[in-house]
């Protein structure tokens, strides 16, 4: 696992653009605002950009690759066409699947079991219904904890951009693949629950 992914802190800045298909992101150190990995969704289809300027988008498929400032890949998360709940599958460096998000059918406010590559369940992820606020819990135990950041009337209202501050508990041991799903998981949120 990559050095980066053992801060416990990240700032994650979707980038604005009002008729944009792709998903995009860049997070940073909140501490240094040093760039640390960059999100970028590239091989998006003619049809699949397509269907995004429409009101089935959250059905439509996604493959992100997260790498650092230097360009060395990270995770892979991606998933293919949904009709009623995702299942999205996170992907180590190696592009081997470390573990999977399963959408629960019926949840206010949004929740995804955290699943490891065997199909085990680990932790939770858990938001509220009215705002933007999302835990990574099992047993009352919080593992990590994503929350939005306000980016401006102007962005707010003319844009579909976000930002997002991430924070994971010493709980989660560095080199833990645990990471990287906490953040394959982050990256998700927003195309399979906010968009």
């Amino acid at each position: 696992m990559h050095p980066a992914l053992n801060q416990n802190s990240y700032f994650v800045k979707e980038h604005t653009g009002i008729f944009k298909a792709a998903n995009n992101f860049d997070i940073y150190n909140p501490d240094t605002q040093e760039l640390v990995l960059t999100c970028r969704e590239e091989s998006l289809g003619f049809f699949t950009r397509l269907i995004r300027f429409t009101d089935y988008k959250r059905m439509t498929p996604f493959n992100i690759e997260i790498r650092t400032a230097a360009g060395e890949k990270v995770l892979t998360v991606r998933r293919g066409v949904v009709l009623f709940v995702s299942t999205v599958e996170v992907l180590d460096e190696n592009d081997e699947v470390i573990g999977r998000l399963k959408q629960k059918f019926f949840s206010i406010g949004g929740k995804f079991n955290i699943l490891d590559a065997h199909e085990n369940y680990l932790f939770s992820l858990q938001g509220k219904w009215t705002s933007w606020d999302f835990k990574f819990v099992k047993d009352n135990l919080e593992f990590a904890h994503v929350s939005k950041k306000w980016a401006g009337i102007g962005k707010e209202l003319f844009t579909s951009a976000d930002n997002y501050m991430l924070t994971i508990t010493d709980q989660v041991p560095q080199d833990n693949n645990i990471r990287l799903l906490i953040l394959g998981a982050v990256m998700s949120i927003d195309m399979v629950l906010k968009e």
